[in-house]
């Protein structure tokens, strides 16, 4: 009987989970609808205001939000607060989408729409879905986890392909010589594939692809619409 019990009190909880997930969903979309065009700006949440890359960082964000862009990044501190910061400064739309950890992330102070997430697939979503092209900074694994996961989206045809800019050739290139000498060696990797990346070092040439690829958007019609 007790068994039957709790089996019955997980079950319900699941269901209620469910709701809270829609929920979830539901006020994200309604909440970033008229963000667009985006970029979604990925890093370490680590990096402190010293650091090159943080003025970088926020330099980007400044010059794509002079370019009409909105700025999207994880809400935290590190990379997300210095694009943050930058699309601030340039006026435009700067969104954060926190998340719910066992050691709490402190949302930054640089966002003008801002939620916080319990569930990390739902602001996967939502930081994919409105952008039109995605600036991965040097970050740690969930910086890496986002960049797989956009990756393989575009590689399943699930999202058309967009710019995935990889900012610092020094920080990345051990990854991809990696993805090049053990994974497309071993056939595990179309070449094509490898072609979505762009890598970087200069703040004009990460401008340079994101306004090309958004000029060529709006002649072809291209939307980043994850199925």
């Amino acid at each position: 009987m007790a068994y039957e019990y709790e089996i019955n009190a997980i079950a319900k909880e699941e269901s209620w989970r469910m709701f809270r997930i829609i929920g979830e969903m539901v006020e994200g979309f309604d909440k970033l609808a008229d963000i667009e065009p985006a970029v979604t700006i990925y890093g370490s949440a680590r990096l402190i205001i010293d650091d090159k890359l943080y003025e970088q960082t926020k330099e980007i964000a400044y010059r794509l939000g002079q370019l009409g862009f909105s700025i999207i990044t994880g809400g935290g501190p590190g990379v997300m607060e210095a694009a943050n910061k930058g699309a601030m400064e340039a006026g435009v739309t700067s969104v954060g989408l926190n998340i719910e950890l066992p050691k709490e992330q402190i949302s930054n102070s640089y966002t003008t729409k801002s939620m916080t997430f319990r569930h990390f697939f739902v602001r996967k979503v939502m930081l994919v879905k409105y952008a039109t092209a995605f600036v991965f900074m040097p970050g740690g694994l969930g910086t890496l986890d986002e960049l797989s996961e956009v990756l393989t989206l575009m590689q399943t045809h699930k999202m058309k392909p967009f710019p995935v800019i990889l900012y610092d050739s020094k920080y990345w290139k051990g990854l991809l010589d990696w993805l090049k000498s053990t994974i497309l060696a071993g056939d595990f990797l179309d070449e094509e594939d490898l072609n979505l990346l762009r890598v970087c070092d200069e703040v004009d040439t990460a401008i340079e692809i994101v306004q090309k690829w958004h000029n060529r958007q709006e002649i072809v019609g291209d939307k980043a619409v994850v199925r």
